[in-house]
């Protein structure tokens, strides 16, 4: 299996894939589609019945996803999330899982496992509306993203404070937890909320554009308020 990230920063990702070879994709996110494939519909894996209703609820995806099976050689699909932002692959090995935010998942090698059981998900990360995936596995994860995508690889206890409406997606095996941003003040006037420090070893990665605040720019959320008192 190959791919390509094309047309950045308005990404598509173009996968190609020989005779046999299969990738599992959310449902929507297929743009264009070439050759002999075959597309099978089934519930997510892992985490029962219950554990898959919750990742179509809390984490934003839906509660069905698309294997794409080739067929025969020469095949390849155009994939891309609703993010308006950068495309990136990220290798998930047997110790080296992935916790990421849930808006992002585009498409993953068949052997990943989204894990709908740990409390960064079921409660939403740290107790905010924010609902992360842990991503395990070997394989490949490809992940879209609000705005351009940034990487940084902490070193052993070197820490990193983010917004969490920022965070992309962090290596497990990182120290996270989450905190206020400055006093009661900072908080209710700032608009800046709950914020996590990642202590390192481990890789973090974050996205340079705020969803939050970009619905809040072009006025959507006083919009519908307006429109629910009417």
């Amino acid at each position: 299996m190959r791919y390509q990230i094309v047309k950045e920063p308005m990404a598509i990702l173009d996968i190609q894939l020989d005779k046999g070879e299969s990738i599992t994709v959310e449902v929507g996110a297929m743009v264009y589609m070439k050759g002999d494939i075959e597309v099978k519909t089934k519930t997510r894996e892992g985490g029962g019945f219950f554990g898959k209703l919750k990742v179509s609820m809390l984490g934003g995806e839906s509660f069905f996803v698309n294997n794409y099976i080739a067929k025969g050689g020469g095949c390849s699909t155009g994939l891309t999330g609703a993010p308006i932002g950068d495309i990136i692959k990220v290798e998930i090995g047997p110790e080296n899982g992935l916790i990421v935010q849930s808006g992002s998942y585009v498409a993953s090698s068949s052997d990943i496992l989204l894990d709908t059981q740990w409390q960064g998900f079921t409660k939403g990360l740290f107790g905010s509306e924010l609902f992360m995936l842990k991503a395990n596995g070997q394989g490949d994860l490809y992940l879209n993203t609000f705005g351009a995508i940034v990487q940084k690889d902490l070193q052993k206890d070197e820490r990193i404070l983010i917004d969490n409406h920022h965070i992309v997606a962090l290596r497990e095996n990182a120290n996270y937890n989450a905190r206020k941003f400055g006093g009661l003040k900072s908080t209710l006037l700032g608009e800046e909320g709950l914020v996590t420090e990642i202590i390192g070893p481990g890789s973090i990665y974050f996205q340079t554009k705020n969803i939050k605040t970009f619905v809040d720019y072009l006025g959507i959320k006083e919009m519908i308020q307006r429109n629910s008192r009417d």
